[in-house]
């Protein structure tokens, strides 16, 4: 697996932890930034990851902002991309096993850092389930084809 990972000035903090996490997987892994504490716009970020994990460069992508909101939406936009905004474990084990996500968003200021380590691990270790849920996915795959 390769994953990008990604945030803007909001989620500096956590991107590192998620990186150490990443180490110590063993899960290859590139660092898009950003390394700065000034205000940067989150498109600029999540874009460039999202189209990438699309293109298959990258098998998934990470991205953390201040709420994940925003990097969650614009990842989105890019064809391909299931982006799942997670604050719980839960959620993490569920939008693997049901949505087949490739790419998580989460939130600097609405997790810890011990939190978001243990979501992003659940996730990068869960697995789909198919089944049903490759159904549902198939429609949303369908969707984009026809409106693209």
């Amino acid at each position: 697996m390769k994953v990008a990972l990604a945030s803007d000035h909001g989620g500096v903090n956590i991107r590192k932890e998620i990186a150490k996490l990443l180490e110590e997987l063993k899960i290859e892994y590139v660092d898009f930034g950003c390394d700065c504490e000034t205000s940067v716009d989150f498109p600029d970020y999540a874009l460039p990851v999202a189209e990438k994990v699309a293109s298959g460069e990258f098998d998934r992508g990470i991205l953390i902002c201040g709420t994940g909101i925003g990097m969650s939406i614009a990842a989105n936009k890019v064809k391909g991309i299931r982006c799942a905004l997670v604050h719980d474990t839960f959620s993490a084990r569920a939008t693997r096993a049901h949505n087949d996500s490739n790419m998580l968003a989460m939130g600097e200021r609405v997790i810890g850092p011990g939190l978001a380590r243990d979501i992003a691990e659940i996730w990068l270790t869960g697995e789909f389930e198919g089944g049903r849920h490759a159904n549902r996915i198939g429609k949303i795959t369908e969707y984009e084809k026809q409106h693209s």
